[in-house]
């Protein structure tokens, strides 16, 4: 049943604090990571996005739903989140691309929300604690029964969630126009607008399960692999691990975003921490250490790469200095992105393997398109593969 205005409902996180607000989307009671995303617009592509299964969105703009909810803009095939938090839903969408109101949607894809909460106090308080679990619940407003809930809920340190959101079959995105190349890519929760961005500069995409081999993404000799995006802890993700570095033992070009980052790192010996907070939002500032470039990035990761220059994550990444080499299996590599705002390693590139990877989003669903390029950056890594 659809939530009405006047149903209480409750808000309660781990550490005790509870906020009461009103019943938004479908009645119910959920238990998952509590997270906030800092975009003031691209709602609907969050609440898509796999990479957010698992996790109670919470939307630091105070008014979301102003435009509703189309047909076009879903990174997949429904909403992805475990719950969803507001301060002021919009009670009449206005757009013409607008085909439901978002409360609707909520409420057909059977996901909790809540609103008219101060989301903002609850930001500030998940940035001064850290991302914990949460309950939101419509059935009781009695704290301690929600506690209870949450406290018996499972960790997202440690949780495998990529194979869960992931495609159980191959299937295959066209290339836009004629095709100059073609693509494997490994699905550990893949956003829509990747492919199609691919698509857009004559690669046909190839779509794989998240727990296909290397074997199963070479077979038919592609001139390039991608690793996407996904939720989860990248350490629990061995399959993947292990299908990456069967691709860079074949010597085929690689390029992986945000998930696909991590496992990439991993797949190169480095290892993976957990940040207090994480980074979601359509604004963060990535800085280019080759060029002292400075771009504006969307982010949606709440784990991160320890390289071995700095794997205390109180030990920042120094952005106007490109760091020295490390060594991996497959020959020297280098940490070639920073977010300036807290010296997270944000990109890994690799000097003797046709490999790269960056922790952000450069598909740019909802976000800025500073980092486009980087899609072509793939492109000369297959081509210069040509020449080999």
């Amino acid at each position: 049943m659809i939530a009405a205005a006047s149903s209480p409902a409750l808000l309660v996180l781990e550490d005790g604090r509870a906020f009461r607000g009103e019943a938004f989307g479908a009645i119910g009671q959920t238990v998952g990571e509590a997270v906030f995303n800092t975009g003031m617009t691209g709602y609907q592509e969050t609440l898509t996005d796999p990479s957010y299964a698992g996790q109670v969105v919470v939307m630091t703009a105070p008014q979301i739903g102003n435009t509703g909810m189309n047909d076009e803009d879903g990174e997949s095939a429904g909403i992805q989140v475990a719950g969803f938090v507001v301060r002021d839903p919009s009670p009449r969408p206005s757009n013409w691309r607008s085909r439901r109101s978002l409360d609707a949607d909520l409420l057909d894809a059977g996901v909790v929300g809540i609103s008219g909460i101060d989301t903002r106090a609850l930001t500030r308080h998940l940035r001064e604690r850290g991302a914990m679990r949460v309950g939101v619940s419509s059935l009781t407003v009695n704290v301690d029964e929600v506690l209870a809930t949450v406290l018996a809920a499972p960790q997202m340190a440690g949780a495998d969630l990529a194979a869960g959101v992931s495609t159980k079959h191959r299937y295959v995105v066209a290339a836009i126009g004629p095709t100059r190349y073609r693509v494997a890519a490994l699905d550990l929760g893949i956003k829509t607008m990747t492919p199609h961005r691919l698509a857009q500069r004559g690669i046909e995409v190839e779509v794989h399960p998240a727990r296909s081999t290397a074997e199963g993404l070479l077979r038919g000799s592609p001139d390039g692999v991608f690793i996407s995006n996904g939720p989860g802890d990248p350490a629990t993700a061995d399959y993947a691990v292990e299908a990456v570095r069967g691709v860079l033992d074949a010597g085929v070009p690689v390029f992986g975003i945000c998930f696909g980052n991590q496992i990439l790192g991993r797949a190169l010996g480095l290892s993976t921490y957990k940040l207090r907070y994480g980074h979601r939002g359509i604004n963060l500032p990535v800085m280019d250490r080759a060029t002292g470039k400075v771009e504006v990035t969307a982010h949606n990761h709440g784990f991160a790469v320890a390289a071995p220059e700095g794997t205390d994550p109180d030990e920042p990444f120094a952005a106007d200095q490109r760091g020295a080499p490390f060594d991996t299996p497959y020959g020297a590599a280098e940490i070639s992105h920073v977010c300036l705002n807290d010296g997270v390693a944000e990109g890994i590139n690799c000097l003797d393997a046709p490999a790269f990877s960056v922790q952000y989003h450069p598909e740019a669903a909802a976000g800025p398109h500073d980092a486009d390029y980087l899609f072509d950056r793939f492109v000369q890594r297959m081509q210069g593969a040509d020449h080999a």
